[in-house]
């Protein structure tokens, strides 16, 4: 039964940020001459690197909706994630062709706070 509401609890968190991607306008509307988006992610905790290494996310700019909604690496963190559309999209129209930043786990493990941190770099190409 605990599997079952896990599966169910995941597929719910799926089917959600699905439809936020699908009501997001597009990047390549949003930003008409970015050619190319790569984002070089990682997750620390209180400033350590955790053992996952760095992932590359390529964007595929044609298709990909102005949203960057990262979850949580935690398997353990409840409703946490990191969502840094605002930084990245602000940067993106500003034309910058690589900048950083990072945001802090908002969800849960246990009764105390996630101590989650992402750290991002992006490298942007345009026309």
């Amino acid at each position: 039964m605990r599997y079952s509401r896990r599966q169910s609890e995941g597929a719910q968190r799926f089917a959600e940020r699905r439809k936020r991607e699908d009501e997001s306008p597009r990047l390549a509307a949003e930003v008409p001459h970015l050619q190319s988006l790569a984002l070089e992610i990682e997750e620390r905790i209180e400033g350590n690197p955790v053992a996952e290494p760095t992932h590359v996310r390529r964007v595929v700019v044609q298709h990909a909706p102005a949203l960057f909604v990262v979850p949580c690496g935690d398997t353990r963190c409840k409703d946490g994630g990191h969502d840094v559309t605002h930084t990245v999209m602000r940067a993106l129209r500003a034309g910058e062709t690589r900048f950083e930043g990072q945001d802090i786990c908002t969800g849960s493990v246990g009764v105390g706070q996630c101590s989650r941190v992402l750290h991002f770099v992006a490298i942007a190409t345009y026309e």
